[in-house]
C-alpha cells in the first residue's frame, strides 16, 4: 500500500519500497489467508521458506525443531496441509512466519475461528516468543483475550487517524469497560 498522506517506518525502512533487506525481518500471519501449499505436507513449505529466506541448515534444524516441539506439531509436519485441523494450520502458519526469526511479525487474527484452547496454546507461544526473541509483535484482533494477554500498548485507528495510543487499562477507562 502507498500512503496518501503522512509516513511510515518499519525498523528504518519504508515499508513500501519492499527492501529485500527489510523483508528478510518481517513476517505476517493472517488468520484467512494461507502461505502454505494445501495439497503438500507443511513441512515442504518450510522447506521453500528456507530457501526464500536464506536461512542456513543449522539454524533452520534447530529453529524448526523449536517451534514444531513449542507449537505440539512433530507429528502432524509431514501431513498434506488440507489434512491439518485449522488449529493445526494455523500452528503450522505460525512455524512458516517463524523459520528466519524476524524481527517484526504481524499478525492479522491469529486466532480467529479455533476453538478456547487452541487460541490459548498460541497466546502463550507469542508470549514466550517475544519474551525469549525480543520479536515486536503487532497484533489486529476483534478477540479481546488476544488483546488482554498480548498487547502492553493499544492502539485505536478510525478511518486513517489515531484516536488512542495507550495502554488496555487506559483504553477501558478512556472509553468504559471492554
Amino acid at each position: 500500500l502507498y500512503p496518501t498522506s503522512g509516513s511510515a517506518s518499519v525498523l528504518g525502512f519504508t515499508p513500501f519500497e519492499r527492501k529485500p533487506e527489510m523483508l528478510r525481518q518481517i513476517s505476517l500471519v493472517m488468520g484467512n489467508k494461507m502461505q502454505l501449499w494445501w495439497d503438500l505436507p507443511a513441512w515442504d513449505s518450510f522447506l521453500v521458506l528456507k530457501e526464500l529466506y536464506d536461512v542456513d541448515s543449522t539454524h533452520f534444524k534447530q529453529r524448526v525443531d523449536f517451534l514444531l516441539e513449542e507449537l505440539q506439531l512433530t507429528d502432524k509436519v509431514n501431513t498434506q496441509v488440507r489434512k491439518l485441523s485449522l488449529g493445526e494450520r494455523m500452528k503450522c502458519e505460525l512455524v512458516a512466519a517463524l523459520l528466519h526469526s524476524p524481527r517484526v511479525l504481524f499478525l492479522d487474527e491469529p486466532t480467529i475461528g479455533l476453538d478456547i484452547v487452541s487460541q490459548k496454546r498460541i497466546r502463550d507461544f507469542l508470549k514466550e516468543l517475544n519474551r525469549t526473541d525480543k520479536c515486536t509483535i503487532l497484533l489486529t484482533s476483534h478477540y479481546m483475550a488476544d488483546v488482554e494477554e498480548l498487547c502492553e500498548r493499544v492502539v485505536v485507528i478510525d478511518h486513517g487517524s489515531l484516536i488512542f495510543d495507550d495502554s488496555l487499562e487506559a483504553l477501558s477507562q478512556k472509553f468504559g469497560s471492554i
